[in-house]
């Protein structure tokens, strides 16, 4: 089955039929239609906190070329565990791919738009990125973590604040795409100027949460949400709610998550849980923690490895990636986002292309260029 994209659109035609983003403008209260994110996408997490990005632009690469529909990458000043070894500027790769394909959809997971970053930055570089990838690119927000804010700025609020600073960022971002004067005199902030270059299309803004709180913050704030599966299974309703109360529509707006994957076994899997030891308490506490090294020492010591590959998907199984990526499907998810840890990681994009795309009937893989 092949991707139709219509110029400029950012309409694709496969599998999943197209689901649209509605927002109401909040200068004239005018309902605002965003290109549609396909109801059912398979993504490819870059990791900067991983891998060097010239390395990264080429499995960007490699990952339109399998057929997958999406890639999002990670945005940090610091990877959160110092034996990562990694950070890139997400915003270069971005711009370097680009360049490079023709069909993915590009966003990060997540930008922090409130202090590292200025607002008016954000909306200004997601603008250009626009210009450069017309209907395909999404801009995903998040509160932040003390190992990047904290530590390139040395200012860490309390989460209300954060959460508050992250809802001013994005009236401030939505103002400045219109391509009209902003004059903002916020409690944080204050911007008085305009965009001259504005997106070639709306970029839908997807909000990050973790928590009940956040989630239903996203739900009113968000044109879509990022989370993980078990934030998403115990408080899906907490999102839903906000979002019915901002006058949107959750059926019709895009939920994305992270799909962590190992091809082979356990051991396997070992040297990929090292690194990515401090998922199971990244959002309990290690936000707050400014240090990669500190991150990495207590995650040793708190976390056991098999706590981490629990809530992996390990297996060279075909059957058994196509059955999880269909559950987390069912369950309302509509963009899933391939994340593994392994050190090989064109492996595992040969593999998702060779038999689980098909299967899931997502695309054709592009010919070499």
């Amino acid at each position: 089955m092949k991707h139709n994209m219509q110029a400029g659109a950012g309409t694709l035609e496969g599998s999943g039929a197209p689901g649209r983003v509605r927002r109401a403008d909040p200068a004239s209260g005018a309902i605002v239609e965003l290109p549609a994110f396909r109801s059912r996408m398979i993504g490819f997490v870059l990791s900067h906190e991983q891998f060097p990005v010239h390395e990264l632009v080429s499995l960007g690469e490699e990952a339109e070329r399998a057929g997958f529909d999406l890639i999002s990458t990670s945005d940090h000043f610091q990877p959160w565990q110092a034996n990562e070894r990694h950070s890139g500027e997400a915003w270069v790769t971005l711009g370097a791919l680009a360049a490079r394909t023709r069909r993915l959809w590009m966003g990060t997971m997540v930008t922090c738009p409130t202090l590292r970053y200025h607002p008016a930055v954000v909306a200004e570089a997601f603008a250009s990125l626009s210009l450069l990838s017309p209907g395909r690119i999404y801009l995903g927000v998040g509160s932040g973590e003390a190992l990047n804010e904290q530590a390139a700025t040395g200012h860490w609020p309390a989460w209300q604040e954060r959460w508050d600073r992250l809802i001013e960022s994005l009236t401030i971002i939505r103002a400045l795409w219109r391509g009209t004067p902003v004059k903002h005199q916020g409690k944080f902030y204050q911007v008085d100027g305009k965009l001259y270059d504005v997106p070639s299309d709306p970029i839908p803004l997807l909000t990050a949460a973790n928590g009940p709180k956040a989630m239903r913050l996203a739900g009113a704030h968000g044109d879509g949400l990022i989370t993980d599966p078990q934030t998403w299974k115990e408080y899906k309703g907490e999102w839903e709610a906000g979002a019915q109360a901002a006058g949107k529509y959750p059926a019709e707006m895009p939920v994305m998550t992270e799909l962590f994957v190992v091809l082979g076994t356990e051991r396997d899997a070992q040297r990929p849980a090292e690194l990515w030891r401090f998922l199971p308490k990244a959002f309990k506490g290690y936000q707050n923690i400014v240090s990669p090294s500190d991150v990495e020492e207590r995650a040793a010591k708190e976390i056991p490895l098999s706590k981490v590959m629990a809530e992996w998907l390990i297996s060279s199984e075909p059957a058994k990636h196509v059955q999880k990526i269909q559950e987390l499907r069912a369950s309302g998810i509509s963009i899933v986002n391939i994340h593994s840890g392994q050190e090989d990681q064109r492996a595992v994009i040969d593999f998702y292309a060779r038999h689980v795309l098909p299967e899931l009937r997502i695309s054709t893989p592009l010919s070499a260029h």
